[in-house]
């Protein structure tokens, strides 16, 4: 019944950004709404192994987007993906002071909410370094709540990006031998990958199969624009409804950390962003999304419906997740050291 509850939600946030011709209705939707259900205490649950399979879908759309002519950009792309893990230290150089002194999270906590990684692996990492798990969660929902709802509105307000892209075909017009690769191709990408123990198995792992696939030229498509629409909506709630049950002074203390440090990874990110423009490495589209501290899934999804280069885009975001993945516990048992002295 609560799972009814938070689809219904999660509805009605469809229907009210359609009727006010707001963006990204299927995503920002359901993800507003569920905040709004949530501050008014309403219970809600959310739906992880659909969450999963509904990531698996995206990872083939962008895997499908994967062509020769990015293989052309890899000399510009080396000079932009060099600045990801530099961009990762300024962040974190932002966010440990700021929660360690500013809020008062113990070490653990600090540093692991301050790292802009994958939401998932800052859990898992900060549970086992014996961080505040509850605050990191609400956290990073807000570093990524903020992104992916600022972002497509400054885009659509400020810079006249048309957030309207074709998505994909519809399902009638996708040929059912493309149909059957693809749900081949997210199956078994996502059954691999997490075999050999990849880290975001379930969008990584079809989005390589996907784009092998697409190299040869077995695919052709990408997935029918209803699965992009529903994969949208459910990974929009799941989002929003990371924040059911806050109290009060999770929402006084948690969130508003969250929300200062988003404002200040934004501003670190604008100051990468200026610089790769004036470079004229990337289109401007591409180098926003490319470098914002949002989730990697819902960058995908802006960058398909704003027309940008999804494969570009995630690599990127590919790349800072491994460089916190692999360098944050090293810093971590660092600073832990220096914390205890």
């Amino acid at each position: 019944m609560t799972v009814f509850v938070t689809l219904l939600i999660s509805a009605a946030g469809v229907a009210v950004f359609i009727l006010l011709q707001l963006p990204l209705p299927w995503l920002l939707g359901p993800l507003v709404g569920c905040l709004v259900a949530a501050l008014l205490g309403v219970r809600m649950q959310g739906m992880p192994r659909t969450g999963q399979v509904m990531r698996t879908i995206l990872g083939v759309a962008v895997g499908a987007t994967i062509t020769p002519a990015l293989f052309a950009q890899l000399d510009v792309l080396a000079r932009t993906l060099a600045l990801v893990p530099l961009l990762v230290i300024c962040v974190g150089a932002v966010g440990y002071p700021l929660f360690r002194r500013g809020f008062g999270f113990d070490h653990p906590t600090a540093f692991y909410a301050a790292m802009p990684g994958g939401l998932q692996d800052m859990l898992l990492f900060g549970e086992e370094a014996g961080g505040d798990v509850r605050a990191l969660s609400l956290i990073h929902a807000t570093r990524v709540l903020i992104v992916v709802i600022v972002l497509p509105f400054v885009f659509a307000f400020f810079y006249g990006v048309e957030l309207n892209q074709p998505i994909g075909a519809p399902l009638s017009s996708v040929p059912p031998d493309q149909l059957l690769w693809m749900a081949a191709a997210g199956l078994a990408g996502w059954r691999i990958a997490s075999r050999i123990g990849l880290f975001g198995a379930s969008i990584l792992g079809p989005l390589f199969l996907t784009a092998a696939l697409a190299l040869g030229g077995v695919i052709e498509h990408r997935p029918p624009a209803e699965a992009i629409q529903a994969a949208q909506f459910f990974i929009g709630f799941t989002v929003g409804v990371k924040y059911a049950g806050m109290t009060w002074r999770e929402l006084r203390v948690d969130v508003t950390a969250g929300a200062v440090f988003t404002v200040l990874g934004l501003a670190v990110a604008a100051v990468f962003a200026a610089g790769i423009l004036e470079l004229g490495w990337l289109p401007f589209t591409e180098t926003v999304l490319s470098f914002s501290p949002g989730g990697q899934a819902e960058m995908a999804i802006v960058a398909l419906v704003a027309g940008a280069d999804a494969a570009v885009v995630v690599a990127h975001h590919l790349l800072r997740i491994v460089v916190v993945i692999i360098g944050a516990p090293l810093v971590d048992r660092a600073l832990g050291r220096r914390a205890r002295c």
